[in-house]
């Protein structure tokens, strides 16, 4: 939202009361809440977990150097990487946000990282430490039994070895179709919904514990964002037809959740474009589909 120049907290808060969302997923990002070495500022997340819980939304809270949103690592400028060969610094962060959200009414599920095993560069990430995550898990589990933990990979670009087997819940993103850095539209709408039924099959998992962690709902951008890319553009890889072929080929997957990804681009449309369709077409899925 701050990177389309919107106020965050008024699209959030819009957000929770009129789509009315049962379950959504927010982030506790290092570089937020940590700006300072051992200085802590809750104020963001603090607001955004009071919110839901006063909505009756529960959420799926992600610590982690990896967390969802480009430049997808999050570390605070402080933080040098390769000398923290213990964890400590990452795992002060970790400890701190738990201890301090583990009994919020809001809180159901935590999520360690942010597709941490992926096998590829994606993002602002070239020292990212995958060797902290397991000790990441471990100590949420220590300081919060009571909650399960979420580990998520690519949908498309992974085998879900070890993510899968990592948490207590697997959580698959699901992109339908992207844009490559050279301008290319590409997408995999060639794959049937039983390439990732066979995938949780033949890794064990039952569908209880299988969600779709993000599921695309706003277009692919490289290099550009909705502010300099036309609206034609944008629409090559999301408008109205696809957002709802994309929510139809999450039900045939059979997973008991998706988390659509795009409210911040559904509200742009909305309140700069006059374009309400996105806004309206997710307001009525969840209206149809929440366990309310």
């Amino acid at each position: 939202a701050l990177d389309l120049g919107l106020n965050w907290r008024k699209v959030y808060t819009h957000m929770l009361e009129d789509l009315n969302p049962p379950y959504i997923r927010i982030a506790a990002m290092w570089n937020d809440v940590e700006p300072e070495r051992g200085v802590f500022d809750f104020g963001n997340v603090d607001f955004m977990m009071d919110k839901a819980a006063a909505n009756g939304t529960k959420v799926v809270l992600v610590v982690g150097q990896k967390a969802p949103r480009w430049p997808e690592c999050h570390v605070p400028d402080w933080y040098t990487w390769g000398i923290d060969s213990t964890h400590g610094d990452i795992l002060y962060y970790v400890e701190n946000v738990v201890k301090r959200y583990k009994d919020h009414p809001a809180l159901e599920i935590w999520q360690v990282e942010n597709e941490p095993f992926i096998g590829f560069k994606f993002g602002d990430c070239d020292d990212f430490n995958v060797d902290a995550v397991e000790d990441e898990i471990e100590l949420v589990k220590e300081l919060d039994p009571e909650h399960k933990i979420m580990i998520t990979d690519s949908g498309e670009l992974s085998t879900w070895i070890p993510a899968a087997f990592a948490g207590d819940i697997f959580g698959t993103t699901m992109y339908r179709i992207v844009r490559t850095p050279w301008g290319m539209v590409f997408s995999y709408d060639w794959m049937p919904a039983g390439f990732y039924k066979l995938k949780a099959k033949l890794l064990g998992r039952g569908y209880d514990d299988f969600y779709i962690a993000e599921l695309q709902a706003e277009p692919w951008f490289s290099d550009s964002n909705p502010w300099n890319t036309p609206i034609h553009l944008q629409e090559k890889t999301m408008n109205p037809d696809r957002l709802k072929k994309h929510m139809d080929y999450a039900e045939r997957v059979g997973s008991p959740r998706a988390y659509l990804w795009g409210v911040e681009w559904w509200y742009f449309m909305k309140e700069y474009q006059k374009d309400t369709r996105y806004w309206d077409i997710v307001k009525e899925k969840i209206r149809e589909t929440a366990p309310r």
